[in-house]
């Protein structure tokens, strides 16, 4: 059986953006354990921006780096209305006209992971196709970014886990709940 989640490393105030400028000084063992967790799929699922800057990276990236391997083999699929082909190695570009009948039927047998892709995660959401939403919540405020959530935006959650790190970080792990 197949599934779709995500993980995010966000702050209190719901940034999401730029982690690489808030989030090292709390990872620890215990984080690396649940993003290495995430990373325990079939194939990645990405949205356009994340995409282009994956493939940018990953295919010129440090051949030494086990993660470099990892990435450039990878199943890849990328959820795009403009994107017509896909330069990345192993990569399937899944128009957006079709994506919820693509996801549904890709899922059900493939275990999917998203990594950034914050749009993406949004849309999934509003689609209830998103399985779980795994959250890092990092214990501090940004005060400027990317949010995961617009405001006014509306979303019925359903928490399925809670664990609280050494560092302060709460993983959370949510899941669509019916409106109410």
């Amino acid at each position: 059986m197949g599934y779709l989640k995500t993980g995010q490393f966000i702050s209190l105030d719901g940034v999401i953006e730029a982690p690489e400028t808030w989030h090292f000084p709390y990872f620890d063992d215990e984080m690396g354990a649940a993003v290495g967790a995430l990373m325990d799929n079939d194939a990645l699922l990405l949205g356009r921006r994340t995409y282009d800057g994956f493939a940018e990276h990953w295919p010129k990236a440090d051949a030494n780096d086990p993660m470099t391997g990892r990435m450039n083999s990878a199943r890849k699929y990328v959820v795009s209305n403009t994107l017509t082909e896909a330069g990345w190695e192993n990569t399937t570009v899944i128009n957006g006209d079709q994506a919820v009948a693509e996801l549904t039927k890709l899922k059900a047998d493939t275990r999917l992971g998203i990594t950034g892709s914050a749009t993406l995660t949004r849309w999934l959401l509003e689609q209830n196709l998103l399985d779980e939403l795994h959250l890092l919540v990092h214990p501090i405020v940004v005060g400027h970014g990317q949010k995961l959530f617009a405001d006014g935006t509306t979303v019925p959650l359903k928490l399925l886990s809670s664990t609280t790190f050494g560092s302060g970080v709460v993983h959370l792990v949510y899941t669509n709940a019916p409106a109410k």
